[in-house]
């Protein structure tokens, strides 16, 4: 599937029934190539978080794009494997940074969707909820490292987060 506009929600839950956030994305990303591999049962869930509009490319099809279409294919094995750079990076994130660390580093990474530039970036509405999942925290610590970020500057929120990334990257680098 490819994300034509709008956002999803990329989410595992445990046996326990706690859920965790793993992706979040945005246009021009691509979901559910596991099916391309055969795997047998999906491991997440993708909801969608805005409006949006997913087009659904037939395994088949697909797999001819992937064969037939040089450009296509080049851009798809770049998207995949800058994906998998990605989730490693969390992985490292998790086992060895604070969750106020992570937090900043979910705050910078989501401020980097859209066409945004300058220093200061929008983030669309996100409950703090969601950003506990994401994180792997609670949604008390988020909020206490969220009114943090606010009272140092690194953000402004009501609704929507616009966050200062300048300031906020010397959180990640202390």
């Amino acid at each position: 599937m490819y994300l034509q506009k709008g956002s999803i929600k990329i989410s595992v839950l445990s046996r326990g029934g706690k859920e965790a956030v793993v992706a979040m994305l945005g246009p021009g990303d691509f979901f559910g190539e596991g099916a391309l591999t055969g795997q047998p049962i999906r491991i997440g869930t993708a909801t969608a978080t805005a409006l949006t509009t997913v087009l659904i490319i037939d395994k088949a099809a697909m797999l001819r794009l992937l064969r037939d279409e040089p450009t296509f294919s080049e851009r798809f094995i770049s998207y995949m494997l800058a994906r998998n750079l990605r989730i490693e990076a969390d992985l490292v994130d998790h086992l060895f940074n604070s969750s106020e660390k992570r937090l900043a580093r979910t705050l910078l990474l989501l401020a980097r969707y859209g066409d945004q530039t300058g220093p200061e970036r929008r983030i669309p509405k996100i409950s703090q909820e969601t950003l506990a999942e994401m994180v792997g925290t609670t949604r008390s610590r988020v909020n206490f490292f969220m009114n943090k970020f606010r009272d140092l500057g690194f953000i402004e929120y009501n609704g929507d987060i616009t966050i200062n990334t300048a300031l906020l990257g010397v959180v990640l680098h202390d």
